[in-house]
C-alpha cells in the first residue's frame, strides 16, 4: 500500500485531462491531491470521477485557483461561502477535506496521521525591508500580478491576511489535538516555508505563496513529510532531517516533456529516507 501526491492538476488543459485519465489503477493506494485541480465545479467533477474510480482515497486541499468567484458558475460564491461548496463537493464523492477527521494512515509502519490543510497566504513570504502594505506594490515593480487579487475573494473577512490569520488559528487548534506518540503528514496547497519558494523567474511571486506562521510547523508537529505544490516545480527536498514533497504537476508545457503522468506522481509513503 502506497501514499501517492499530485497537485496543480490544472483539467482545464484537455492534455491535463488525458492524462489524467490514462493513470493506471491503483486500487489498494491512497493519493493526495494538493489543490488547483481547476477553476469550476465542473472541473471537480472530472477530477473526482476520474481519480476515485483508479485509487482507494483520495484527499484533497483547495488551491487558490478552486476558490476562485468563476462569474458564469451560478451561484457564484465568493470567499468562504465557496470553500464551503467545494468540501461538499468533495464529500460527495467521498474525498476527504481539511475540513474532515484527520485519517490514520492505515499502511505499515508507525502511527502516521495525514492532516489536510487550508491556510492560505497573508503576503509575508517577502523581505524584511517590505512592509506588508506594500507587498503588492513590490511584485508590481517587476510586473508581477497574481490573477487571485481580481478573483479570491476573502468574504466573509476584510482581507486575505485576515482569512489566512484565521485559517492558521483553527488549524493549529485541531493539530494541538493531535496525540503525542504520532508523526504527521502535513499537506497543503502552498509551501509552509519561505525558502523553498524556489521561483528564479519571477521572485517576487513569493507573496502570494505562503506564510511565515508555518514556519516551524514540520518540527512542532512531529511531521515526516511535508506535502504541498503551487510553485509548478516538483521536487524533494530536505530540512531538519523532514522531506518536502512539491508535488505539482502544472501547465501541460511544463511537464509534458517529462514523459507519461505516471513520472510525476510523487511516492510520500514509503517514500525515500535520508
Amino acid at each position: 500500500m502506497k501514499l501517492y501526491a499530485l497537485s496543480d492538476l490544472h483539467v482545464r488543459y484537455e492534455h491535463n485531462r488525458k492524462a489524467l485519465e490514462s493513470l493506471a489503477p491503483h486500487p489498494e493506494d491512497w493519493i493526495i491531491v494538493a489543490g488547483d485541480v481547476g477553476e469550476t465545479l465542473e472541473h471537480m467533477e472530472f477530477a473526482w470521477r476520474t481519480l476515485t474510480a483508479r485509487f482507494q482515497k483520495v484527499v484533497w486541499v483547495p488551491g487558490n485557483h478552486e476558490l476562485w468567484t468563476m462569474t458564469r458558475e451560478q451561484p457564484a460564491l465568493r470567499g468562504e461561502a465557496r470553500y464551503q461548496q467545494l468540501v461538499e463537493h468533495c464529500r460527495s464523492h467521498g474525498v476527504l477535506t481539511p475540513e474532515d477527521p484527520y485519517p490514520r494512515w492505515p499502511g505499515e509502519g508507525p502511527h502516521r496521521v495525514l492532516v489536510p490543510m487550508f491556510l492560505l497566504y497573508d503576503y509575508s513570504f517577502r523581505p524584511d525591508h517590505v512592509a506588508e502594505k506594500d507587498a503588492v506594490a513590490w511584485a508590481m515593480e517587476h510586473h508581477i500580478l497574481c490573477t487571485d487579487e481580481a478573483m479570491l475573494h476573502p468574504d466573509p473577512y476584510l482581507t486575505r491576511s485576515d482569512w489566512c490569520a484565521a485559517r492558521v488559528e483553527q488549524t493549529l487548534a485541531r493539530l494541538e489535538q493531535l496525540p503525542a506518540d504520532c508523526s504527521t503528514i502535513l499537506i497543503n496547497h502552498f509551501p509552509l516555508r519561505y525558502e523553498h519558494v524556489r521561483l528564479p523567474r519571477i521572485p517576487r511571486f513569493s507573496i502570494w505563496c505562503g506564510t511565515k506562521k508555518t514556519e516551524d510547523w514540520h518540527l512542532r508537529f512531529r511531521a515526516e513529510v511535508v506535502v504541498s505544490g503551487h510553485l509548478h516545480m516538483p521536487a524533494t527536498l530536505w530540512r531538519d532531517g523532514v522531506r518536502f514533497e512539491e508535488a505539482s504537476l502544472g501547465y501541460p508545457q511544463q511537464w509534458s516533456w517529462r514523459g507519461d503522468i505516471s513520472r510525476c506522481l510523487r511516492e510520500v509513503l514509503p517514500g525515500h529516507t535520508l
